[in-house]
């Protein structure tokens, strides 16, 4: 079963009447005391304040006893549930990108570029390379990778050839540039990423030969990784298809580290043969118009922000799993719950998604074409 499919549990009751509590708390008193406790009684008074502290106490007990569950814990207590199973929450990662640096012309020794040779776009941001980078005797260019020199996602994207300022001038070297775009970096790993990859850690006790065990092991890559679908388009080839956060398709650095996890002789079966591949993007477009009930006149400007954010919130649900059908009715439910009363929906067409693809949006027109009565 699914974390999310589980149902609620109380440990406490803290949901009670505050009366039920005090008329308890007075007649356990009042048969130790063997009177009866005027509602102007000073210890009556004292009573309810420890009726308070009572309720207060239940529901304390009730959130720290819900931490002993996976579907609940948080924080420093779910790294305790993790390292359970042997599985630590991923720490924050710099971007990676391949640097191509080039000579004048050829010469007739090497040129070594050391490591920790810096280059940026000119925006304060800085790559660096993880090692020598060496430019053999005749030839004019060698590439090498590089890191991120700060950690988190603001080292991503960089496209080929936008990184092409040199900070660390090297001699012969004349220019430098980016040849994949850089991808990579993302912040420490949140609770509900970490929490659903312990709930999947058993998997990692196989290698990785059922689709499970592949899914961990790609998941424990990196925490942009959101999905993944696994694959054996013929015997003994395995295909993998990584998703990143917002619907993203994965660029070579990515796919490259997930491929090195992948190929580890403690994980892979010695007959797969692991292909890792981008996901494919099917585009589809919105175009829509919804009217308000005349009614909700008043409301008009707040329903229409909150058919707005429905509408980015199902952009945001159709891109986050791969497989998952370009579904029009999703588009008209939330709408409707957002307070519209009418909706005439053009695109997007119900579209059946493999479970190689993801949904990837194109143009948004959502047209509020006025108030209507009921």
């Amino acid at each position: 079963m699914e974390l999310k499919n589980l149902p609620d549990i109380t440990f406490a009751d803290a949901d009670v009447d505050p009366d039920e509590v005090d008329l308890e708390i007075v007649t356990t008193v009042e048969a130790l005391l063997q009177r009866k406790l005027a509602r102007a009684d000073p210890l009556r008074l004292f009573l309810r304040g420890i009726e308070l502290l009572i309720i207060q106490q239940r529901i304390i007990i009730n959130e720290k006893a819900k931490q002993n569950l996976l579907a609940f814990a948080t924080g420093n207590i779910l790294d305790h549930h993790g390292a359970m199973v042997v599985t630590d929450r991923l720490l924050a990662a710099a971007a990676t990108v391949t640097l191509k640096f080039s000579l004048g012309a050829a010469r007739e020794m090497a040129t070594i570029i050391p490591a920790g040779t810096r280059a940026t776009a000119g925006d304060g941001v800085m790559f660096a390379t993880n090692s020598e980078v060496i430019i053999e005797t005749g030839e004019t260019s060698a590439t090498g990778a590089a890191t991120c020199t700060e950690v988190g996602a603001l080292g991503n994207n960089y496209a080929p050839g936008e990184l092409i300022l040199l900070v660390d001038p090297v001699p012969f070297v004349a220019s430098v540039t980016n040849t994949t775009t850089s991808e990579g970096g993302s912040d420490t790993e949140s609770d509900d990423a970490y929490r659903e990859r312990i709930h999947e850690a058993p998997e990692q006790f196989t290698t990785a030969g059922p689709t499970g065990a592949y899914e961990y092991f790609v998941k424990s890559v990196s925490p942009l990784i959101i999905d993944v679908k696994v694959d054996s388009p013929e015997p003994g080839v395995v295909a993998v298809y990584p998703l990143l956060a917002g619907g993203e398709l994965p660029g070579t650095e990515i796919l490259n580290k997930v491929l090195a996890a992948l190929s580890d002789e403690t994980v892979r079966p010695l007959t797969d043969n692991v292909v890792v591949e981008a996901p494919e993007a099917v585009s589809y477009n919105i175009d829509l118009s919804y009217w308000i009930d005349r009614s909700n006149e008043g409301e008009a400007a707040n329903i229409q922000q909150a058919a707005e954010e429905a509408v980015n919130d199902f952009i945001t649900w159709q891109c986050s799993k791969l497989g998952r059908d370009i579904n029009p009715t999703e588009l008209y439910a939330r709408l409707r719950m957002a307070g519209v009363k009418r909706v005439e929906i053009t695109e997007p067409i119900f579209t059946t998604i493999a479970n190689n693809q993801v949904a990837a949006i194109g143009s948004i027109t959502a047209n509020f074409e006025g108030l209507e009565d009921d």
